[in-house]
């Protein structure tokens, strides 16, 4: 039955192994202090790894499958451990009792359903580190808060009839789609969006448009995740029909999207684009060196004997970023080699280039991070963001010069600088290992993006002396760091105090050339300081008067800045320019984006 057509309608040989490091989620779960008439009771949470909440409230369309939503999210925290509370009461929106929960479900949700203060509880909650899912018409909600925009990632804007159509998976790693193959086929009602998310998400599936009627988008995402401050999003259009909550593979789907939100998943959702595939399922361009081999089938090489390397030999690469899945079964040992000149001997690449290892057990400069022999990863970070044996982790190694950088699920977990003579990560071949018999490691995409710049140093260099003429170029290459003068105020940005910590806020103050008025323009138009923080409009807001902060990098769009020529500085996401309030000179003056007007007081000069 077709159903609303538009919003206003709704419903739109290695060292000695030791004990393995497999982490255990211990979240003790707090009581439910509202007792909502409309609140359905809860599962007993007592044992419980975390609890969540489903809100499906409607105030427009309603779908009759929310019934047997309801129902299977209750069945998969039955069977996996965490705690299902449901609630169509927008009460339940406040500070303390959402504190209790790791992830709110908004299960086909329609129209305006929490008012101005239940927004704010909302939107602390997840900035603080909550987690976001949404399902189906939860896409047809809120449509005027710019905020549950940016969370949820794109609205609805119409749907064919329910058909049969074919579903891509770009990201088989990720929790959500790992159980997938590289196509499904199923019908659902297949939504249109009013904007492509795919610059602000990352794309776990899309539509294959030319499978079925009616859909008008050409690249067409259907289901995705992001960070979102130090919360998580995930969003999936699929569920409109009860039939769909009886399917395994879609309740396999909303269990890793929620167990991603929750944090009882890792994976790497920031924002991908720009990578060229270098493995998908072809081999082509890819050689082995030495022993053993790895096979290959459903597009994952898997180790076999060894010790040998299956290395990129179509290209040698110099400054880049190198992503790939990579899954390892119980205590198995392997490696992505980088920065090795051609080689058919798998030791050579070894003694020429640096081994980023996997490995569940060994000594810190030896395991799952470690620059192999150099470097242990930060252990903290790496034990944060790994998955363990069995499941599917990301790599992403940045190559900038002599500097290798090492995330893993999107975490940054090391930050190495070659200093051996002997050595360059500049000579840009790259290999994964297979280490031997009975280490059992599979690869899947593994994808490259070449750098037009490179980034020399961990640390930014000093920036020229404040007494330098502001009449510098307001449009400079990246890689460059300096000051960033304003024009009105002949003050520099800075971040407050000298604070390090998320949130801290952008302020203008005397020159000084310290490292907090230090700014680093990358190639992706990041304004970073001390290294691995970034300049970010707070909560990816694109109203007026938005307080501009530092937070982590993570590459969404509220994070990347364009010097224009009349020396503005336009913040990417919301299109409005970094402004001082009020024409205002003083020391402390906090600054915010504001619609662009000329103004001397959003002009800057880097300095």
């Amino acid at each position: 039955m077709l159903r609303h057509l538009t919003p206003a309608l709704g419903g739109i040989p290695r060292s000695d192994r030791k004990t393995s490091l497999l982490r255990r989620l211990s979240v003790t779960a707090v009581a439910l202090t509202t007792a909502a008439a409309t609140m359905i009771p809860a599962i007993p949470a007592q044992a419980a790894a975390f609890k969540v909440l489903v809100f499906s409230k409607t105030a427009a369309f309603r779908h009759d499958s929310i019934p047997a939503g309801i129902q299977a999210i209750r069945d998969l925290g039955s069977a996996n451990n965490f705690a299902v509370d449901a609630t169509e009461d927008a009460g339940a929106f406040t500070t303390g009792n959402l504190a209790q929960y790791q992830a709110v479900v908004f299960l086909s949700t329609t129209g305006d359903v929490l008012n101005a203060t239940q927004q704010t509880a909302f939107q602390s909650y997840i900035d603080g580190g909550g987690g976001y899912v949404g399902v189906h018409s939860a896409a047809d909600t809120e449509y005027d808060w710019p905020y549950y925009g940016q969370l949820m990632g794109a609205w609805f804007n119409n749907h064919p009839a329910i058909q049969q159509a074919t579903v891509r998976t770009e990201d088989r790693a990720n929790a959500a789609t790992a159980h997938l193959g590289a196509t499904w086929t199923r019908t659902d009602e297949w939504y249109n969006y009013r904007t492509n998310p795919r610059a602000n998400v990352h794309v776990l599936q899309n539509l294959n448009e030319s499978s079925y009627s009616g859909g008008n988008m050409g690249d067409h995402p259907i289901t995705w995740c992001h960070p979102q401050s130090s919360g998580r999003a995930f969003y999936t259009g699929l569920g409109h029909t009860q039939e769909s909550y009886a399917d395994s593979n879609f309740r396999n789907l909303l269990l890793g999207g929620i167990r991603y939100a929750a944090k009882a998943a890792n994976a790497d959702c920031r924002p991908e684009n720009g990578y060229t595939t270098l493995y998908n399922g072809s081999t082509t361009g890819w050689s082995q060196a030495g022993p053993g081999s790895f096979t290959n089938s459903d597009a994952t090489l898997t180790s076999q004997g060894g010790m040998g390397m299956l290395w990129y030999s179509a290209k040698e690469l110099h400054s880049y970023s190198v992503k790939l899945d990579w899954r390892l079964t119980g205590d198995s040992n392997s490696g992505v080699v980088v920065g090795f000149p051609a080689t058919s001997d798998p030791q050579a690449a070894l003694d020429t280039g640096y081994e980023v290892q996997i490995d569940a057990t060994d000594t810190a400069d030896k395991t799952t991070g470690a620059v192999y022999g150099f470097q242990s990863a930060d252990i903290a970070a790496r034990d944060a963001a790994l998955n363990p044996p069995g499941q599917w982790n990301t790599y992403e190694l940045l190559v900038e010069g002599e500097r290798l950088q090492v995330f893993l699920n999107g975490s940054k977990i090391n930050d190495f600088t070659n200093s051996d003579p002997a050595r360059s990560l500049q000579q840009g071949y790259i290999g994964i290992q297979n280490h031997g018999s009975g280490d059992v490691v599979s690869f899947r995409n593994i994808r490259i993006k070449e750098l037009t710049s490179a980034s020399p140093s961990p640390s930014p260099s000093p920036s020229p002396s404040p007494s330098v003429s502001p009449s510098a170029s307001p449009s400079p290459p990246a890689g460059g760091t300096s000051a960033i003068r304003g024009v009105g105020s002949g003050r520099c940005v800075d971040v407050t105090g000298s604070s390090q910590s998320n949130g801290a806020q952008a302020q203008i103050y005397d020159c000084n050339g310290a490292a907090n008025q230090q700014w680093t323009l990358t190639s992706s138009s990041e304004l970073r300081v001390y290294g691995n923080k970034c300049l970010d409009v707070n909560g990816g807001s694109t109203a007026n008067g938005a307080t501009v902060i530092i937070w982590d990098c993570n590459g969404q769009n509220n994070q990347k800045w364009r010097f224009n020529s009349d020396g503005s500085l336009t913040a990417v996401g919301a299109n409005k320019c970094l402004d001082v309030p009020g024409n205002a000179t003083a020391n402390g003056t906090k600054l915010n984006i504001w619609s662009c007007n000329g103004g001397s007081n959003q002009r800057w000069t880097r300095v």
